[in-house]
């Protein structure tokens, strides 16, 4: 049995993984998909202190509270800068990361730094709401921008897509325990789309052949949410 820690991207929350959740749960694994501090059910407590290092406090402190031990992380998007902090910060509790067509980040990068023109494009629909800049706001980045066409996943997404503070993807990443972290086995489950865009030969090498790609939408745990599981069963496996 395993645990999974299912941790989503941006404008998103943990429902986004509800599919392949019910897919691991139903094999007998342990599955967590925590919305982040101001997104998702957590929308309600966006502020102008949320950040990239809040969302690694709000992994770390899962772990640390249900006291899970070799977790597999798994990180979309976004979520990518969130599990390479947590697997920093909490080397001894993750046994794996999985970046799922995730951003892959190195000490002192930011995501605009990584990911720069489509996250500067985002930022182009931003608002200012409360003292806080918000980006992503569903209207301007609904489904169809993360992939997703079917028409009822489309509408059921859309409902629950929600803004998120610019200062998480302009926050620089901060390492203190890189080595460790890197010697954490990794796997990397990506768009085919996004592989121009990815140095796919240190891919392969650090994660040691456990690298897999599809060609579908960003948004692939809910495009193609039996394909995922599968990939993340075979990880849980040891494959």
């Amino acid at each position: 049995m395993a645990v999974f820690v299912l941790v989503h991207g941006g404008g998103h929350g943990g429902w986004c993984y509800q599919p392949v959740a019910r897919l691991l749960q139903k094999t007998g694994h342990i599955v967590y998909a925590p919305s982040l501090t101001g997104l998702g059910d957590r929308a309600h407590l966006v502020s102008d202190k949320v950040d990239l290092d809040m969302h690694i406090t709000d992994i770390v402190r899962l772990l640390e509270y249900e006291d899970l031990r070799d977790a597999i992380i798994v990180g979309h998007s976004y979520g990518g800068m969130v599990i390479t902090g947590v697997a920093d910060r909490a080397t001894d509790r993750v046994g794996h990361r999985v970046y799922l067509d995730a951003a892959y980040p190195r000490h002192d990068e930011s995501l605009l730094e990584h990911a720069g023109p489509m996250i500067s494009a985002a930022r182009q629909g931003g608002r200012i709401i409360d003292g806080v800049e918000l980006v992503l706001f569903p209207d301007m980045s609904g489904p169809e921008f993360y992939g997703v066409t079917d028409p009822v996943r489309n509408a059921w997404a859309k409902a629950r897509l929600t803004p998120q503070p610019w200062k998480c993807f302009d926050q620089k990443l901060q390492l203190t325990n890189e080595a460790a972290m890197r010697a954490i086995p990794e796997s990397h489950i990506i768009c085919t789309v996004t592989k121009p865009g990815r140095n796919m030969e240190l891919l392969q090498q650090r994660a040691q052949g456990r690298v897999w790609d599809i060609d579908t939408g960003h948004d692939l745990m809910l495009t193609e949410p039996d394909w995922v599981a599968e990939k993340l069963l075979l990880i849980a496996a040891g494959g």
